[in-house]
């Protein structure tokens, strides 16, 4: 006797055997969780914005053309953003205290706005113990670097000895000029590297020079780009009395007496010819150079600086010249800007050495 098919059984395929089991569905892996997508965003935000997309394919979807090819892209990324934040650092650490835009300014010039530099800052702040500081002040921010800051800083090698380095907290607070100083301080450091004179890098912050008469701190001292080097003082509130106490002590740092006892091959030589003329017998005195910026209820810088010129007597011994702030980031460190003190009205116009 022959049954019928059960309607409900489906038949199996052609070719296949009833017993056959169904099958299985693709395994589906599990959602990921907010923690991971934060991640991922962390690694996309440090990519250059300006970098481009592939044809046709997403910006933000990676395109796999060859194994490890997704992942290439983020480890370049991620470089660069650990690159900037030690640039970040290390400028803090010898500037002291910066604005944003001024680190922009010097360390991604071709930029158009602030932001990776903002990230860098941010990352920074978010290390544990904070590597910088920040205060703020007319809608304004001002960073700086903590003890831990400038320790990371010192460890990696790359700044220059310096006995007595401090943070830039106690400036970047300051409510008596002292924070507007040392902008005007990091402007002038901005002039010179734009104008390829010295490296920002190249700056060391008041460090002492040892006289007959007291320790000399000048404001800061450039490693010009030509090999030799300079002192540059900030001039905002000082009385015209203690620009020419300062200019004194600078003579009296020059004419310091030989330390050291030498040998038969070398005589003994004064601490600015150890520290700056190096191998050159020749080398002159390092050029003395005065910045003159604008402070509230101050004359104008042009006028203070009229009057040092008038008070200020010519050394032959060594160059002293002045300009103002204004026309150092206006016309540029390379450009005949600085005025040499002693020449009466007929002030000559000085031109910085070039690079070599």
């Amino acid at each position: 006797m022959i049954t019928a098919p059960d309607p409900h059984t489906p038949l199996a395929p052609a070719g296949t055997a009833a017993t056959a089991s169904p099958a299985p569905s693709p395994a589906t892996g599990p959602a990921p969780s907010p923690a991971a997508s934060g991640r991922r965003l962390t690694v996309v935000a440090d990519q250059a914005p300006d970098s481009p997309a592939r044809a046709g394919c997403n910006s933000s979807s990676p395109v796999t053309d060859a194994p490890g090819e997704a992942a290439r892209p983020r480890k370049t990324a991620a470089k660069a953003g650990a690159d900037l934040r030690g640039e970040v650092l290390l400028t803090l650490a010898q500037l002291r205290l910066a604005t944003p835009r001024q680190l922009k300014v010097l360390l991604l010039p071709h930029q158009q706005d602030t932001d990776h530099v903002r990230r860098a800052l941010r990352n920074l702040l978010d290390e544990s113990p904070a590597l910088v500081g920040r205060t703020h002040r007319a809608q304004q921010s001002y960073w700086y670097c903590t003890p831990a800051g400038l320790a990371e800083a010192a460890a990696s090698g790359e700044l220059v000895p310096t006995a007595g380095r401090t943070t830039g907290k106690r400036i970047a607070a300051s409510k008596t000029g002292l924070r507007e100083h040392g902008l005007a301080l990091v402007d002038t450091v901005i002039a010179f590297h734009q104008a390829e004179m010295a490296h920002h890098a190249d700056w060391q912050v008041e460090v002492a020079h040892p006289t007959p008469a007291g320790n000399l701190v000048p404001d800061a001292v450039a490693l010009l780009a030509n090999g030799s080097s300079a002192f540059v003082e900030i001039d905002r509130t000082m009385s015209y009395a203690r620009l020419i106490a300062k200019l004194e002590r600078y003579e009296a740092y020059r004419s310091a007496p030989a330390t050291g006892r030498g040998n038969a091959a070398r005589a003994p030589r004064s601490h600015w010819q150890e520290t700056y003329a190096g191998p050159h017998l020749d080398r002159r005195f390092p050029l003395v150079l005065f910045v003159f910026a604008p402070a509230p209820r101050r004359a104008a810088p042009e006028t203070r600086e009229a009057a040092f010129h008038d008070r200020a007597r010519r050394n032959h011994q060594m160059t002293v010249a002045t300009t103002t702030l204004h026309r150092l980031t206006h016309d540029g460190a390379d450009r005949p800007v600085w005025q040499v003190v002693g020449h009466g009205e007929a002030r000559r116009r000085l031109s910085l050495p070039k690079p070599r």
